[in-house]
């Protein structure tokens, strides 16, 4: 088979939201990301699943413009791009929600989902404005649990902390919104709160990408899952055509048994 990657024939879909291609990142003799294919479309929910160090942490920083990549290209609906600060790739549309939240506890929601982007009227914040567009979002998303837009993160649990913090990422035009263990020390009423809001962002049409080591939450939520191993991806379809023993498979040793 050619190396190259396939190309879609005249009258296919459109190209997906993002692209990767043989996409190459070291560190020092550390080789994080080893060639790799990865594809995001949009309106669906794409898991990166695999074993601590196979690459997932560095491919979603190069994705979000932390890191530049050493070779390859990455293709943001079917154009080449090459983020080099995160506020570069947030432009393009692309957000992430990493598994500290980045929240502030002393702040309340309103004032943690536009820290850093605050609403200024004539020369003062508009606290009015700002609270109906939070108020507005929870709404879209379906964010039923936060019973107060001016409570202080501190008050939430850490399934309403995570719905403010993936609200917050798509309340700015957002396209791709990556996930960073999303579901980690939850509980099992939050963390089916917290899948429910992930397969809404889907159905809004937007691209999400969802890092995880719990395989009953992935195929719970997620359309299609590329498995990660040695800085490759070593396999990538739709979840309908996969189970939990063959991912396991492809992480622990790169090839899926023969049936």
């Amino acid at each position: 088979m050619s190396d190259e990657p396939a190309r879609q024939p005249l009258g296919a879909a459109a190209e997906p939201l993002l692209r990767l291609v043989d996409v190459r990142k070291s560190f020092g003799a550390v080789h994080a990301m080893r060639g790799v294919n990865l594809t995001v479309p949009a309106a669906k929910v794409t898991a990166l699943v695999g074993d601590n160090g196979a690459g997932k942490s560095v491919t979603v920083k190069v994705i979000a413009g932390t890191h530049l990549p050493d070779e390859g290209q990455m293709f943001w609906e079917g154009r080449p791009v090459r983020p080099r600060t995160p506020r570069e790739s947030a432009a393009l549309g692309i957000e992430v929600v990493y598994q500290d939240l980045a929240l502030c506890d002393n702040l309340d929601v309103v004032q943690n989902m536009f820290l850093g982007r605050e609403t200024v009227r004539r020369g003062f914040l508009d606290e009015d404005a700002m609270e109906r567009a939070a108020m507005r979002t929870l709404a879209d998303l379906r964010v039923t649990t936060v019973q107060s837009v001016r409570l202080p993160v501190a008050a939430l649990s850490g399934g309403q902390r995570q719905s403010v913090a993936v609200a917050k990422a798509v309340m700015w035009n957002s396209k791709l919104v990556i996930l960073d263990e999303p579901t980690a020390a939850l509980g099992v009423a939050q963390t089916r709160q917290v899948l429910g809001l992930v397969r809404r962002l889907a159905e809004r049409g937007l691209g999400v990408l969802i890092i995880s080591h719990n395989l009953t939450d992935v195929f719970a939520v997620a359309d299609r899952i590329a498995v990660m191993r040695l800085g490759m991806v070593v396999s990538e379809g739709p979840a309908t055509q996969t189970d939990v023993q063959t991912v396991v498979e492809f992480m622990t040793t790169g090839k899926a048994r023969a049936a």
